[in-house]
């Protein structure tokens, strides 16, 4: 499994690349998954209807299925903030997993940058960051040695990801040795995994 960032302020444009790629990798034959920050108010669910209703009434989780998706609601019984890792943890089995939103996160980002914005950058801070995807590489704040990759030209970011996708295989935290906390699940108070130093790859 192939896991990749997308970091960029809001207006920047990363979940309309996001999509235009998932499109395209799954057109290269590629299971796509996507792991999405929300704003804590988030909800998929509705009043009135039963898997609501049983949440409601103090579910920790609701599966619901049926036979073309599954979807499960879990209830925090304490406020979290779950780490990607903890979010890549629960995904089936798949060839790609593209992250948007988690600008701080420990995994191999493309940071996402338009000069219209007015937004600053973070590829300067972030050893994270292996590639920009812009449409105003002139107007960089400040010079960088990275790949420039053109926001507008999806195709030319698809190549880039599957020339060199073995970079991105995902090796979960834990497999360094570590045991994870007995209490690692999101929402009861773990203590997110340790970051990896990103010089070991």
């Amino acid at each position: 499994m192939k896991v990749i960032g997308f970091c960029g302020y809001s207006g920047s444009g990363k979940t309309t690349l996001v999509e235009q790629l998932i499109a395209r990798l799954k057109l290269a034959g590629q299971r796509v998954s996507v792991v999405k920050h929300a704003h804590h108010d988030f909800d998929i669910d509705h009043p009135g209807k039963d898997s609501y209703r049983h949440r409601e009434a103090g579910a920790f989780e609701v599966l619901i299925a049926s036979d073309r998706r599954l979807a499960k609601i879990r209830e925090y019984e304490l406020r979290s903030d779950p780490t990607v890792h903890q979010l890549v943890a629960e995904l089936y089995e798949c060839d790609w997993v593209l992250v948007e939103g988690f600008k701080h996160a420990d995994v191999l980002k493309l940071e996402v940058w338009r000069a219209d914005t007015g937004k600053p950058v973070q590829y300067p801070y972030d050893p994270y960051v292996v590639a920009l995807c812009t449409d105003s590489p002139d107007r960089l704040p400040e010079p960088t040695g990275l790949p420039l990759l053109d926001l507008n030209d999806p195709d030319a970011v698809t190549r880039f990801l599957l020339a060199s996708a073995d970079r991105y295989e995902y090796r979960f935290p834990y497999d360094l040795g570590r045991e994870p906390a007995a209490d690692a699940e999101p929402g009861r108070g773990a203590e997110p995994p340790a970051r990896r130093d990103p010089a070991a790859g």
